[in-house]
């Protein structure tokens, strides 16, 4: 996709209906159906948020950002993800969360963010996560400067999520599933599943 028709459409993706769940669940893992509304609540999940970035490659070619985490002991190491984490007592809001991890992580300065909207949340069970994705844009291709917390920067064609041939399915074990098939987006040969893919699959069908 072109950045120039991806800004075209900006106006548009403010007012659209979202997915909702029923997007989200096309690529949901078996353990997240388990959840409904009520056990979710009743786990008092912490609050994160994360920021999924548009922006124009040198060709004008509209790429989205996501990083792999590094490798540490711990639910989520090296997986791959948009940037983001949990609220600080000192965020006033869920959009300031997800614009300040976005700094830390990958230094995007908020100020040259266009934040366009919030979509669904995601309620990630292994860490009791509920996370608020926003969807937002910059101008140009950004400087990336990756922190501790991040292994690598993936950069993700528009075009390569919106094609279907993109969506598989993959048998994976981690620390707390073990031989569970999934559905994932494998773009690029990066395994993108779990609740980044969850996310995805919404922003995708909002694109399309």
């Amino acid at each position: 996709m072109n950045f120039k028709d991806f800004i075209k459409k900006v106006d548009e993706l403010k007012s659209l209906k979202l997915g909702g769940l029923d997007a989200q669940f096309k690529m949901a893992p078996k353990l997240r159906l388990k959840y409904n509304k009520d056990k979710i609540d009743a786990n008092n999940p912490r609050k994160a948020a994360v920021l999924a970035l548009f922006y124009p490659d040198e060709n004008n070619k509209t790429k989205l950002l996501l990083t792999q985490r590094a490798s540490y002991k711990g639910t989520h190491s090296a997986q791959i993800s948009f940037p983001g984490g949990k609220v600080e007592k000192s965020d006033t809001s869920l959009k300031e969360t997800a614009l300040r991890e976005a700094q830390e992580e990958v230094g995007i300065h908020p100020s040259t963010v266009n934040i366009i909207r919030e979509l669904t949340d995601v309620y990630i069970p292994p860490s009791n996560f509920l996370a608020t994705p926003f969807i937002g844009f910059v101008d140009k291709k950004p400087l990336l400067v990756i922190n501790h917390e991040v292994d690598r920067i993936i950069e993700v064609f528009v075009s390569d999520l919106l094609d279907d041939v993109n969506i598989t399915t993959v048998n994976l074990t981690t620390s707390y599933m073990k031989n569970i098939d999934v559905p994932c987006f494998n773009i690029d040969n990066h395994i993108i599943w779990g609740a980044t893919g969850m996310m995805l699959s919404e922003i995708k069908e909002l694109l399309k």
